[in-house]
C-alpha cells in the first residue's frame, strides 16, 4: 500500500508542477490543485491556488434518482465545473416517478457548508443571476441542454461543452447521472473525493436526528459493548416489483406487483418480446432477499439472538407478514421508526431521500454492515466506511447465487447450512483496504485516490 501511495504522490506532484507552469500562460479551462499532506489517514486538505481565474460561465445540472445517485451527480458536477472553469449553480433534483420525493438540495444537504467548503476550488451559487435569466426570458428550458453520454471523458467536456459555455455564458446538462468517466486524471479524482467526504454533509435537521439515533442504537446495544450490525434490506414494494421475482406466488401478490410496475414504469415490463422468468432471476441472484432469508443467513453465519440489529430500509412490502420472522430471530432489532419518536420523524415523512440519509447516518457507524442487494446506497456506504475507518470496516456482501442453493435445498440440514453460510461469510468478508481497479467507482473504492498519505506535498505549492 505504501508503495502505491508513494507512486500516486509522485504523480500528483508532477501534475501540480505541470499545472503551475502551464497556468501562467493558459488560464482556462481551470485545472485542479491536489491533495495536501495529511496528519491522519483521512483526507483533510485539497490543494487550491490563491485565486480562481475568471469564470467562463454557469453550469446547471439536474440530478436524478435516490439519495446516493444524487450524491454521485453532485460530486461529478463539481468536477466538471472545475474542468470547465465554470460557476456551478446548486443542482436541482428530478422528481422521480418511483421515489416521488420533492426535496430540494438544501433539504438534504447543508447548502451553505457546500458553497463555503468549495469556495477555493469551484465557485458555487444558489441560483442564476437575474441578468442571465433575463436573456432566456426566465425560462430554464430555453438554456441549451448539452446532452452528454454516460461516462464521458474530461476531453469531451473541454472539446464539446466548453465552446458553448464560452459562447452563451451558461449551459445545462440534464439528465446528469453517471456522466463522467470513472477513471479520470488524479487531480479530478481528488476533487471528487473532497466533495464526497468533506463538502457534502447532511442538512442540520438530518444530522441532529441522525446523531440521536446513533446514540440510541448504541445504548440499545449494551450486551455487545455498544456495537451493532446494520442491514440494508431491499424488500420495499417497488424493489420487489422491479425484480420480477415471485415470493408467495399468490394471485394477490401478482396483482399488486403488476399494478406497481405499471404505475412506476408504465409499460416497461409489457414491451413486445420481453420475457420475465422469476426462476431464472432467483438462480442468478437477482431477487431481493426476504427478511426471513436475511435472518437465516445471519444466524447461520454466527450472529445469535443477542445481536443488536439495525435495519435500514424503506417501507417493507407486506411488512407485518415478512418482518415477523426476522424480529423473532433478532429480538433486539431496531429501525429509524422504532428508535425515533413519531413527532421527530414527522418532518421527514414523504421525503425518501431524507429518510435514507437517516439510515445512512446510523449504518455508517455500525460495527458490521450487511448489504443484501446492489444499488448506490450500499456502494456509497461501503466506500464511506472504508474512508472513515482506514479500511477497517467489516462488510458482508454475500454471493446470492450460492445463498439460493442453500435456501432452495429441501433436504439441507442445519449443520450443513451453517457450514455453507460460514463459507459465504469468509468469501464475502471485505475487511481491510480494497484498492480501486480500472473502471471501479471511486465512491465505492476510495483507496488509493482519496486515502493515500502524501507527505511533503506542502513544498510543492
Amino acid at each position: 500500500m505504501d508503495a502505491m501511495c508513494q507512486q500516486q504522490a509522485d504523480s500528483i506532484r508532477f501534475h501540480l508542477e505541470t499545472f503551475v507552469m502551464v497556468s501562467r500562460t493558459i488560464p482556462v479551462p481551470h485545472d485542479l490543485g491536489n491533495w495536501a499532506n495529511r496528519d491522519t489517514d483521512r483526507l483533510d486538505t485539497l490543494w487550491f491556488f490563491a485565486e480562481l481565474p475568471p469564470s467562463n460561465g454557469y453550469l446547471m445540472i439536474e440530478a436524478n434518482g435516490g439519495l446516493n445517485q444524487q450524491r454521485l451527480s453532485i460530486c461529478d458536477a463539481v468536477a466538471v465545473a472545475s474542468l470547465l472553469n465554470a460557476t456551478l449553480v446548486i443542482p436541482t433534483f428530478h422528481l422521480n416517478s418511483v421515489w416521488r420525493d420533492p426535496s430540494k438540495f438544501g433539504d438534504i444537504f447543508d447548502e451553505n457548508h457546500f458553497i463555503e467548503t468549495l469556495r477555493e476550488h469551484v465557485r458555487v451559487v444558489k441560483k442564476l443571476p437575474e441578468d442571465v435569466l433575463l436573456r432566456f426570458n426566465h425560462n430554464i428550458s430555453s438554456i441549451p441542454n448539452m446532452r452528454t453520454k454516460a461516462y464521458s471523458s474530461p476531453n469531451h467536456y473541454v472539446q464539446k461543452v466548453l465552446p458553448k459555455l464560452l459562447e452563451l455564458g451558461v449551459v445545462r446538462i440534464a439528465p446528469f447521472s453517471n456522466r463522467l468517466a470513472q477513471s479520470v486524471p488524479l487531480k479530478i479524482q481528488a476533487l471528487r473525493c473532497f466533495v464526497n467526504y468533506h463538502a457534502l454533509r447532511f442538512a442540520e435537521p438530518i444530522r441532529t436526528l441522525g446523531d440521536a439515533l446513533v446514540g440510541r442504537m448504541t445504548k440499545k446495544s449494551l450486551l455487545t459493548g455498544g456495537k451493532y450490525v446494520s442491514v440494508h434490506l431491499r424488500f420495499e414494494e417497488d424493489m420487489v416489483a422491479f425484480s420480477c421475482c415471485t415470493y408467495d406466488g399468490g394471485l394477490k401478490e401478482k396483482t399488486e406487483m403488476d399494478n406497481v410496475r405499471e404505475r412506476s414504469w408504465r409499460g416497461k415490463f409489457r414491451r413486445h418480446g420481453r420475457v420475465i422468468n422469476p426462476e431464472a432471476n432467483r438462480r442468478d441472484g437477482k431477487c431481493p432477499l426476504t427478511p426471513l432469508e436475511v435472518g437465516m443467513m445471519l444466524r447461520g453465519m454466527g450472529f445469535d439472538n443477542t445481536t443488536s440489529l439495525y435495519v435500514a430500509s424503506g417501507k417493507i412490502y407486506n411488512s407485518e407478514k415478512y418482518m415477523a420472522p426476522l424480529h423473532q430471530m433478532f429480538p433486539l432489532l431496531a429501525t429509524k421508526d422504532s428508535l425515533a419518536l413519531p413527532e421527530e420523524l414527522a418532518r421527514f415523512k414523504g421525503h425518501s431521500s431524507q429518510l435514507a440519509a437517516l439510515d445512512y447516518t446510523v449504518s455508517i457507524q455500525s460495527e458490521v454492515f450487511v448489504t443484501t442487494q446492489g444499488g448506490n446506497f450500499p456502494h456509497f456506504l461501503m466506500g464511506h466506511r472504508r474512508y472513515l475507518f482506514g479500511g477497517n470496516s467489516k462488510t458482508i456482501k454475500p454471493d446470492k447465487r450460492k445463498l439460493v442453493l442453500s435456501f432452495d435445498d429441501p433436504n439441507i440440514r442445519w449443520d450443513r447450512f451453517k457450514q455453507n453460510m460460514q463459507e459465504i461469510l469468509q468469501h464475502s468478508d471485505m475487511r481491510s483496504i480494497a484498492f480501486r481497479k480500472a473502471n471501479d467507482s471511486i465512491y465505492t473504492f476510495p483507496m488509493p485516490d482519496c486515502m493515500c498519505q502524501q507527505d511533503g506535498m506542502t513544498q510543492s505549492r
